[in-house]
């Protein structure tokens, strides 16, 4: 067994002189939608395409989703893709309870005007992107991770050209789509552990970090108010549940998967620890685990039974919250 104690990213930060190339996969839903607009947005990131796969809702409102947003934020013509419409093998099951029917709280958004999916599938995109670029592309996925499985089984080159994965899903300790399941990995347990095989290094930005990086109110709402459509948008989203209807008495807005993408313009914010983990597929209550293994040393287990190689990841532990709160803030409003 191997671990590393919790270090901050050794890998550089972007910054507008060598933007880091990077691809999203996402199933656009409201905090995928803060991640498409701050990596749009941020000088340090070169977005190359954006695929989508089902997840929070259906892949092909993912898709009108995801071109939405990105006439909202102003962003240049790129590649977007349509993906897996369910899992390796399970039924797609979507989180309307959170996301809203439409996948973006409901708000009322405008269809896309112009923007229209390429042909071809995203499997065939991602692998198109990826080598060809002049750079190794940072892939960076923040839904059900089918689509990336599929790569990956499909085209094993791609990884020749790869980076780095920073993922968002997982969690060391507590779950949400069950007590110990994050949904993204939860509603695709064997294309997560693929992923985790795919032999690059690997960035789990897990709910340890999710859940703490929040906006305050007052932010949400000066937002909320702007002018210019893409920070309107962010605090809409932000704000996509009435403070009022929660009864919570210091409401914010949580950064949820946006928080990947900071994690990749500015990867000094993120501490991270690298340690085995294995996704458990077993059916039953833990079904979608990412089992992270934090031991000092081996247990009774590999002892008696031998130990089994299990993929490293740098795992995130800590985050800097203000850090990447002001992050966000500062790049979304820079129109």
């Amino acid at each position: 067994m191997t671990t590393v104690e919790p270090t901050a990213h050794a890998h550089p930060d972007a910054s507008p002189a060598h933007p880091v190339p990077v691809i999203i996969d996402c199933d656009t839903g409201i905090d995928d939608a803060l991640a498409l607009l701050f990596a749009v947005r941020h000088p340090g990131i070169d977005l190359r395409a954006v695929t989508c796969v089902a997840g929070n809702t259906d892949v092909d409102q993912v898709v009108r989703n995801t071109l939405t947003v990105l006439d909202q934020a102003g962003a240049p013509e790129l590649p977007v893709a349509r993906g897996a419409e369910r899992p390796l093998i399970e039924p797609a099951r979507p989180a309307a309870h959170v996301h809203g029917r439409d996948g973006m709280g409901d708000i009322g958004l405008s269809a896309p005007t112009d923007r229209m999916p390429v042909d071809v599938d995203a499997v065939t995109l991602l692998r198109r992107e990826i080598l060809g670029s002049p750079r190794p592309v940072t892939l960076v996925p923040i839904a059900p991770l089918t689509n990336i499985a599929l790569l990956l089984r499909t085209y094993p080159e791609v990884t020749r050209n790869i980076e780095r994965i920073v993922f968002m899903g997982g969690a060391v300790e507590i779950g949400n789509a069950t007590p110990v399941a994050e949904f993204n990995v939860w509603h695709d347990p064997e294309a997560a552990a693929i992923l985790l095989s795919a032999g690059v290094p690997i960035t789990m930005y897990g709910l340890d970090v999710f859940r703490r990086v929040v906006v305050p109110w007052a932010d949400v709402q000066r937002l909320s108010a702007s002018a210019e459509p893409g920070a309107r948008l962010a605090g809409r989203l932000l704000a996509h549940r009435d403070p009022a209807a929660t009864g919570d008495p210091t409401p914010t807005g949580s950064l949820g998967d946006a928080g990947a993408v900071c994690a990749v313009a500015d990867p000094a914010g993120l501490t991270t620890s690298l340690l085995p983990v294995e996704v458990s597929l077993t059916p039953g209550p833990t079904r979608g685990q990412t089992v992270v293994d934090r031991r000092p040393r081996p247990g009774e287990s590999e002892i008696h039974h031998g130990t089994r190689e299990k993929p490293l990841v740098d795992v995130a532990l800590d985050v800097g919250v203000e850090r990447y709160v002001k992050l966000y803030l500062g790049t979304v409003e820079k129109r």
